[in-house]
């Protein structure tokens, strides 16, 4: 692993996982994602990670939804702009894509295998819920896989790679990183990779400390010092595994997309809370915050324009 001598935070805004039943922060419209992303940018965030949704929450992989955010960011900051790739387990990956094929950013998600990716839990701690939508929405998580699979990676790297965008990879399991190395010894995943471990999904690898060491160990054997690492756990244990990450000498990402929460039993107020209290924990750690320019350099981006 490349030792991180700036820690890059990335914050994940929204999302497609949590719904607005769960809580009154998550930013839905396309200026509620906007604002929250700048703000978060305002706070620390080299990254922004974005997902969109339609005013009632509900997930969308409309381009157009997805340019009047990105347009807003870019106007009001440098923040190194993530399109995801992953959208909603819900959706196709022709739709999935779409934005990023639309929008060509210099970075976007890319997850590294079809897995069971489970988050009907929801709907057994909700007890009231906002729209018609949310609660078959969670609940068919438990029925329908997340689908990824090689021929579909290997077009989406192509075909983005072309326009210059290049990957935080994200690896759900250890076996997420074998794929990753296939797609590496075959030149389409470029180093610097940026790999991206997601702990406690239901489905992926547990939020176990050693699990995190364990991805790093292995990440250490495929590819040396041609990746830099960064990791969160979703829900409760998101700021340990930051912490952890950082210690480790990698990057970290917050944001409502991978909780909502900000301590024991407190809902986060907003991204921003998030990138602060990450912030701190970094900065007392000793480690230097990168800027979205350092993050461009040590990742080896473009820069926002295609």
């Amino acid at each position: 692993m490349r030792t991180a001598e700036k820690v890059i935070i990335t914050t994940a805004i929204t999302g497609s996982v949590n719904v607005p039943s769960q809580s009154p922060h998550l930013p839905l419209s396309a200026d509620e994602v906007a604002d929250a992303a700048i703000e978060a940018v305002e706070a620390g965030s080299a990254v922004v990670h974005l997902h969109a949704r339609e005013p009632d929450g509900r997930p969308t992989s409309d381009p157009e939804v997805f340019e009047k955010i990105v347009g807003r960011i870019a106007e009001q900051t440098d923040a190194v702009v993530n399109v995801t790739t992953g959208g909603a387990s819900s959706m196709t990956m022709d739709e999935r894509l779409a934005a990023a094929r639309r929008l060509k950013p210099e970075l976007a998600s890319m997850n590294m295998g079809s897995m069971n990716f489970v988050y009907s839990g929801i709907a057994d701690k909700v007890t009231e819920w906002r729209h018609e939508w949310e609660e078959p929405y969670v609940r068919n998580t438990y029925s329908h896989p997340f689908v990824n699979t090689f021929d579909r990676i290997e077009d989406a790297l192509r075909t983005l790679g072309a326009a210059g965008t290049r990957f935080e990879y994200e690896c759900y399991d250890i076996g997420h990183l074998y794929s990753l190395a296939y797609f590496a010894d075959l030149g389409l995943a470029k180093p610097p990779l940026l790999i991206q471990g997601v702990f406690g999904v239901l489905g992926g690898i547990g939020a176990d400390h050693a699990n995190l060491e364990h991805m790093v160990r292995i990440a250490d054997k495929l590819f040396g010092d041609d990746y830099c690492f960064s990791a969160f756990a979703a829900g409760r244990d998101q700021l340990a595994f930051g912490t952890h990450s950082a210690w480790l000498g990698g990057h970290v990402r917050v944001g409502l997309e991978d909780s909502l929460w900000i301590g024991k039993g407190k809902l986060a107020r907003s991204n921003a809370e998030q990138v602060r209290k990450i912030r701190a924990v970094v900065e007392d750690l000793g480690k230097p915050i990168a800027s979205p320019a350092d993050t461009r350099a040590l990742l080896g981006l473009r820069g926002g324009q295609a």
